[in-house]
């Protein structure tokens, strides 16, 4: 017999062990439960030893199962990682993943420069709320909003985090905003993704809670919609600055309170795994995006 495991039971292990199904796995893997059984059942045989027991509706994995995952699991993630290595080192293609809002309205407009800098390289863009798993997703770079802190992943600060109310001036002269008291008589544009108005209205506006819950808001959950909601004068929007700059550039928005801007603890973030040498076409991705975050006015 050869030392080396049936390696298609052992990707059905994996994968079944991790999901802690047999329907999953087979669902993921594009087989049938039944075949996921075999392969493991195969496995099984192999080793001598049961991995998995069975129930009418479920499956567990056995005290030798785990042991054997924990131990397979590095070397499996080597295997990958050696693959994908190999299979894209002269693939000029970039794929990288941000939110959604972040692609719409910084991101969007500045995306032709990189292909014209750099026009031999394809570019695959998704935006996305979830988290990118780079184990999983066919992702080479991430931007991600978040404290930046993660053991796991290289990061570099984009924009740190901040919050400054916007509005068109057709709604800050109509309403007559000149004091932030004055937003007892507006409509506030609330991202219910960052629920930064509390913190903003107690310390810039001094209301006490009362006052801020008797304030006509709209619900948005996505900052994009927010802020196109104040561009059409539904009301005032409490955004990272530099998702509103070039709508403030084109005078579709105005700063309100340029001076009273909330400092968040979390930040735009450029991220990929550590201690993963990235490719020739994604380190100039990389640069050219830090280099085009430096000309962030705020």
């Amino acid at each position: 017999m050869s030392d080396i495991p049936p390696l298609k039971a052992l990707h059905a292990f994996e994968a079944a062990i991790r999901l802690n199904s047999f329907s999953l796995a087979a669902r993921e893997l594009n087989v049938t439960p039944g075949a996921i059984g075999q392969q493991i059942r195969k496995l099984e045989d192999w080793l001598g030893v049961t991995l998995f027991t069975r129930h009418i509706r479920k499956v567990e994995p056995t005290a030798d199962g785990l042991a054997y995952a924990a131990r397979i699991a590095p070397a499996l993630a080597q295997i990958t990682d050696a693959s994908r290595a190999l299979r894209h080192r002269h693939v000029h293609m970039v794929r990288v993943v941000m939110p959604p809002s972040f692609a719409a309205k910084w991101f969007s407009r500045r995306m032709s420069r990189f292909l014209i800098a750099h026009p031999g390289t394809e570019l695959q863009v998704g935006s996305s709320s979830e988290i990118a798993d780079f184990a999983r997703d066919p992702v080479d770079i991430a931007v991600r909003y978040f404290s930046g802190d993660d053991s796991h992943l290289e990061c570099r600060l984009l924009h740190r985090g901040q919050a400054a109310l916007f509005c068109s001036p057709h709604y800050r002269d109509d309403i007559g905003i000149q004091t932030p008291a004055d937003l007892t008589r507006a409509t506030l544009l609330n991202d219910t993704l960052h629920a930064w108005w509390p913190e903003w209205l107690a310390k810039f506006a001094h209301m006490d809670k009362a006052t801020i819950g008797a304030l006509r808001k709209i619900d948005v959950d996505l900052t994009s919609v927010a802020i196109e909601s104040a561009i059409h004068g539904q009301g005032v929007v409490l955004a990272v600055p530099m998702l509103a700059e070039e709508d403030v550039l084109e005078g579709k928005l105005v700063p309100l309170f340029p001076e009273s801007v909330l400092t968040l603890s979390s930040g735009y973030f450029l991220v990929h795994p550590k201690n993963v040498e990235l490719r020739g076409h994604v380190k100039m991705f990389r640069d050219w995006l830090m280099n085009e975050a430096r000309d962030i006015a705020i």
